[in-house]
C-alpha cells in the first residue's frame, strides 16, 4: 500500500515538483501505479522528509545523497519505525532508534524530527487504505497485504495483525509476513503463538537471519532454554556478526550457571559492537 504524489506533498508540506524531483534522482522506492502515477511508501516519507530539511540547510547535492542512500540503507525493517528520531550532531546526521544511534553521512545541518510526526499525518491514509482493501479483499494479494500490514503497524496494530493473518492464509510461505505477525503477537504476549510463526518462517526461507533470532528470544521468554540457544546459533550460522545472538546467549548461560561459556559469548558481543 502506497501514498500518490499529491498526498506525500501536502503531508510533507512540498510542491508535487519537488516531490518528483527528489523521485527523479533514484533514491527512492516510489513505483508507477496502472496510471503511470507515482507512488509512495513510508519509508520513502522518512527519506523526503530528511531531503526537505538538507535542501532547506543549503547542503551540497554529493552529501545529501551520500546521506539519504545510507538512510535508506541502515532503517529498521521489517518493524514499527514509530521510535525512530533523525536530528542532527556536529556535521552529521543521527538517527536515533531507542537506544540505539547511527550517523548516515552528512554535512551541516539544523533539523530533529521525529518519525511518530510522520505518522499521524499518515495514519488516516493508511487506515483508508486498509478499508479499501478489505472491501476488494478477493483482488488484494499477500505482498499487498503484507505492505499494508507494514504500514498499518505504524497506527493500529491490531489492523496490521489481521492483515499479516490475511497475507498468511493467502501464502502460507511468505516469511517476512510470518515474521511480522510474530512480533506483534510477542508483543502483545503470546510468545507461544510467535513461535509459530517464526518457526513457519523459517521452514520456508532457512536463511532469513531475524526469523531464527525472534524465534531464540520467543523461546528464551517460554522458558526453553536449550531451543533457545540452538535458534540464536542459527541466527548466528546465517551472520556472524549477530552480537545480540551472542548477548542473549551469554544471559542463558549465565542463568544456567555455565560461567565460562558466559563470558565466551559476552567477549564476542563486545568485540562485534
Amino acid at each position: 500500500m502506497s501514498y500518490s504524489l499529491r498526498e506525500v506533498a501536502a503531508m510533507l508540506g512540498l510542491t508535487p515538483a519537488q516531490v518528483r524531483a527528489f523521485a527523479n534522482d533514484g533514491l527512492l522506492q516510489a513505483e508507477k501505479d496502472t496510471r503511470g502515477e507515482l507512488r509512495f511508501g513510508f519509508q520513502d516519507l522518512i527519506l523526503l522528509r530528511t531531503a526537505s530539511e538538507l535542501t532547506a540547510a543549503r547542503i551540497p547535492q554529493t552529501k545529501l545523497r551520500r546521506a539519504l542512500s545510507r538512510l535508506r540503507e541502515q532503517l529498521p525493517a521489517g518493524r514499527p519505525l514509530t521510535a525512530v528520531r533523525i536530528a542532527t550532531d556536529g556535521h552529521r546526521v543521527v538517527v536515533r532508534d531507542g537506544d540505539a544511534v547511527w550517523n548516515p553521512e552528512s554535512g551541516q545541518a539544523l533539523f530533529d524530527f521525529s518519525v511518530s510526526e510522520l505518522v499521524a499525518k499518515a495514519a488516516p491514509l493508511s487506515l483508508r487504505n486498509a478499508r479499501e482493501a478489505r472491501e476488494s479483499a478477493d483482488q488484494t494479494t499477500a505482498d499487498e497485504w503484507f505492505e499494508l500490514g507494514c504500514e498499518l503497524e505504524l497506527s493500529d496494530a491490531a489492523q496490521a495483525r489481521d492483515a499479516y493473518e490475511r497475507a498468511v492464509t493467502l501464502d502460507p510461505s511468505h516469511a517476512d509476513a510470518h515474521v511480522n505477525l510474530g512480533r506483534l503477537l510477542h508483543e502483545q504476549g503470546a510468545a507461544e503463538e510467535a513461535a509459530k510463526h517464526y518457526a513457519e518462517a523459517l521452514a520456508t526461507a532457512p536463511q532469513h537471519e531475524t526469523a531464527a533470532f525472534n524465534l531464540g528470544v520467543a523461546l528464551e521468554d517460554l522458558g526453553r532454554l536449550d531451543d533457545a540457544l540452538e535458534a540464536y546459533r542459527r541466527a548466528l550460522a546465517i551472520d556472524p556478526r549477530n552480537a545480540d545472538a551472542h548477548y542473549n546467549m551469554a544471559g542463558i548461560y549465565e542463568r544456567k550457571g555455565e560461567k565460562q561459556a558466559a563470558i565466551r559469548h559476552l567477549k564476542e558481543y563486545r568485540g562485534r559492537q
